[in-house]
């Protein structure tokens, strides 16, 4: 949930450099962040990098100890996932691109795409894996978030409300998605093999300055538009009474999933803007300073 936190922290893929010559990446812009809880866990603990925070600090060294103990099979690994990654969201660009051209509409795209989309997004998962074994220098909350705020968009709404899913909102998400995701992927992969292309770098922290609003509000629209089903279906509702006695309705969980939209998209989207000043500009001033 481009999600609020997509744009987000970094991927589990893409924090390592080359595993014995090169020190750890500074933490990247959370582009592929998508869930509002996402974004505040996300700004605060990329505050502490660009800060010098001990802790951030700590966990990049630790980080990097443990990619060089494992060796030249974290960076293989690393370095695989991250082009395999890239592969697939560009597979997924190039079949939105074809089914248009080809339908001229957009209805439908979602059927003709979701397949691909679900198993990359799903495969995300091995991104909380690489922080958990520590050959990524980030928090293990902080990827369990951000991948599972994706996950929710893909199958507890698109997936499970079947109605909306040739809504023009859908559309919004999957676009500032894809390119979202093979800017991120390919800038990890460049990285790692220690040969960034400066568009890379460029795009990964300028695209946002769209792409993340985009994405936010076709996430928004979406969750929207299926509140109307999910609360004539009563779909992922507990009612009482049952034997455990609790409840849980599923129609106001979406209600507060959108409303935290609101505090927390602006605190991560200037939060980002920053970074883009002490990444792309930083060491200018750094030279003015000496």
């Amino acid at each position: 949930m481009g999600r609020l936190t997509e744009a987000a922290a970094a991927a589990a893929g893409g924090g390592a450099s080359a595993a014995s010559s090169a020190g750890p990446l500074p933490n990247p812009l959370p582009l592929s962040a998508t869930s509002p809880g996402c974004a505040a866990t996300m700004a605060s603990s990329e505050e502490d990098g660009a800060h010098g925070g001990s802790s951030e600090a700590g966990e990049e060294r630790e980080a990097t100890s443990k990619r060089r103990r494992l060796g030249w099979v974290a960076t293989a690994w690393l370095t695989f996932y991250n082009i395999a990654m890239t592969a697939g969201w560009l597979v997924l660009a190039i079949a939105m691109v074809r089914f248009y051209m080809e339908k001229g509409t957009h209805k439908g795209l979602y059927k003709s795409i979701q397949k691909t989309l679900k198993f990359f997004q799903t495969f995300a998962l091995l991104e909380v894996v690489h922080c958990l074994i520590g050959i990524v220098p980030t928090s293990v909350l902080v990827a369990g978030v951000q991948v599972s705020s994706r996950i929710f968009m893909v199958w507890f709404i698109t997936h499970s409300v079947k109605p909306i899913q040739n809504e023009e909102c859908v559309v919004l998400f999957l676009v500032a998605w894809t390119v979202t995701e093979i800017t991120r992927y390919s800038f990890y992969t460049f990285s790692l093999l220690d040969h960034l292309p400066y568009f890379i770098k460029w795009a990964r922290y300028n695209f946002f300055i769209i792409l993340y609003p985009v994405g936010v509000a076709g996430e928004l629209l979406t969750i929207y538009a299926a509140l109307p089903y999910v609360k004539k279906t009563g779909m992922f509702s507990i009612r009482l009474p049952n034997k455990y006695n609790v409840s849980f309705d599923y129609y106001y969980f979406l209600l507060i999933t959108m409303a935290s939209y609101i505090p927390l998209f602006p605190q991560l989207y200037f939060h980002m803007l920053r970074q883009r000043r002490k990444v792309l500009h930083g060491e200018v001033i750094v030279e003015k300073d000496d």
